[in-house]
């Protein structure tokens, strides 16, 4: 049987000729023992706080690969605390960018959570941004040309060392607050220390800026948030894992089980036959999003265990049942607004995890605007909530009234 690339994923494939894999810049030179640059290898000592900055360098950001449409802004990689799933204190890093223009009054800081990057430590999106080849590099100019700073977490494990723990709910929600502790503690960018603030992701940062909504409250909250754009999200693992397995997407679902597997210590390859494990591998240590869906389209677990059976089947089993289930979102309330948006017709996340989080969401009291559009395919449909997000937020930062569809 052919299969024809859905319009989405022909984009996806499209994309490889002008995103390609690199490597960091050489801004600093790499230890013996590792490939990786030193700026990514955490100290010994990790600072008390966190969101305490660790170390941080000058970088730049340009919206292509040949280096010729750079964005105006002062742009600098840092390095900063925070703690993984467990509450344990990790490193992580990321990338500050703060607008040339003046700004009248307080500047807003936007936490920018990425979508789906690859689990490869050169996919992290500050080695990416300087390079040119940052898939959501537009979507991050757009909230610069509206004047607020932007902090774009690289997440757990994603240039820092260990395996990234690609769809782990807590540690992406801590980041992404904790990139904002960093941001207004990192000295010279201009950005106010207690200023007003607020989270933004689309897909895997749809996910991680949920989570960051619901464990503010908790977690961060002395940070003056004031709303969080939700595009896309996988709320419900489950169903998005059916959704993805065999399709087009399948590498995803392959990142998921070695991202969470490695957040709870559980070894993937047991499940795995020779094939399966090579393919997991080169998946895990090689290969960012573009490069994935080009290489492996169409993946189907079965193909990859050493019982045959779809590893979609063991998500019911223990111990991957109830990993599973303490991702689920919608079980704690945001206590600010959100711009919750997504497309009908999504081929990657189904449209109905997306609308069954805004009415658990709007169960538990928070002020949903719940946004749906009918823009073809997932990769395209990130444009629809960009677009939406700029002027909502800039009624949240301002302090109108914020409305609902609950």
């Amino acid at each position: 049987m052919k299969f024809l690339p859905r319009p989405a994923t022909a984009l996806a494939l499209a994309l490889v000729a002008v995103a390609p894999a690199t490597n960091a810049t050489a801004a600093a030179q790499p230890r013996e023992e590792s490939d990786r640059p030193y700026f990514y290898e955490p100290p010994a000592q990790l600072p008390a706080h966190n969101g305490d900055v660790i170390r941080s360098e000058r970088s730049a950001f340009y919206l292509d690969a040949l280096k010729v449409v750079p964005v105006k802004a002062d742009v600098r990689r840092v390095m900063y605390r925070t703690t993984d799933h467990a509450g344990k204190p990790i490193a992580v890093t990321g990338t500050v960018l703060t607008p040339q223009t003046p700004h009248a009054g307080p500047r807003p800081l936007v936490a920018f959570a990425p979508g789906t990057q690859g689990l490869a430590d050169k996919c992290a999106p500050s080695r990416q941004l300087p390079e040119g080849t940052e898939y959501e590099g537009l979507p991050v100019k757009n909230l610069l040309d509206q004047g607020f700073g932007v902090v774009v977490t690289d997440y757990e494990g994603l240039g820092t060392p260990g395996t990234h723990t690609y769809m782990t709910r807590a540690a992406q929600g801590h980041a992404v607050l904790d990139s904002l502790r960093a941001a207004q503690r990192l000295p010279g960018t201009g950005l106010p220390a207690e200023g007003p603030v607020a989270v933004y992701g689309y897909s895997q940062g749809g996910g991680a800026s949920a989570a960051a909504a619901e464990l503010a409250p908790t977690y961060a909250p002395e940070l003056d948030l004031k709303g969080a754009v939700v595009g896309a999200p996988p709320a419900d693992l489950d169903a998005v894992a059916a959704n993805l397995d065999g399709s087009a997407y399948g590498a995803f679902f392959t990142y998921s089980l070695s991202g969470l597997g490695a957040a709870y210590d559980i070894d993937v390859d047991s499940y795995l036959n020779w094939h399966g494990k090579q393919v997991t591998a080169d998946l895990r240590d090689n290969q960012c999003t573009t490069q994935a869906l080009a290489k492996y389209p169409f993946l189907n677990s079965r193909f990859l265990t050493a019982d045959g059976r779809p590893l979609t089947e063991r998500l019911k089993r223990a111990p991957w049942k109830e990993v599973v289930a303490d991702q689920r979102l919608g079980k704690r309330g945001p206590a600010v607004p959100v711009l919750l948006s997504h497309s009908r017709n999504d081929d990657v996340i189904p449209f109905r995890v997306g609308e069954q989080l805004g009415k658990d969401w709007c169960a538990l009291g928070t002020k949903v605007k719940f946004s749906p559009n009918r823009v073809l395919g997932h990769i395209l449909a990130t444009a629809a909530t960009s677009n939406e997000a700029a002027p909502w937020l800039k009624d949240r930062f301002a302090g109108r009234a914020a409305p609902s569809t609950c």
